[in-house]
């Protein structure tokens, strides 16, 4: 089986020294190598198209100093993206920012909660102590009665 001959290809080379492999115009160059300009020009329109856009009308990101907002917020951002008002490159940028102010929040409870135990722990301590003028209160030695034979 022999394959079909392929067209005229455009007589223009490419930045990297090829022959450029596009279809020819009339005029033995592809569309791009006779209009320059044009290839820039499409370019941009299509970038343009693509760009996303803000809404100036959107709701202010909330507080994220606890775990729960944090919750909600993230439940929010699912639903922009679902509903197509947050780009999904945008929501990506802003997960792992949630999430390291969620560990910070966890970091920081914990921290609150340890130093909470440590303040009891030194307050009982306190009370435990002997009060000045006492006898020290040295182990009892056990008696020959405490002892089995």
């Amino acid at each position: 089986m022999t394959l079909p001959k392929p067209g005229p290809h455009c007589k223009a080379r490419t930045k990297n020294g090829k022959r450029c492999r596009a279809a020819t115009t009339e005029g033995g160059l592809c569309f791009f190598h006779a209009n320059p300009n044009k290839a820039s020009e499409l370019g941009r329109i299509g970038g343009r198209s693509k760009r996303y856009k803000t809404d100036e009308n959107a709701d202010p990101l909330p507080s994220l100093h606890t775990a729960t907002a944090i919750r909600d917020a993230v439940a929010r951002l699912i639903a922009d993206v679902y509903a197509g008002k947050v780009h999904p490159k945008i929501a990506a940028g802003i997960a792992p920012l949630m999430s390291l102010q969620l560990q910070a929040i966890e970091t920081a409870d914990l921290e609150r909660r340890l130093a909470s135990v440590e303040k009891l722990v030194a307050k009982a301590d306190a009370n435990e102590m002997p009060e000045e003028g006492l006898e020290d209160t040295a182990p009892m030695q056990p008696t020959s009665t405490d002892t089995k034979t």
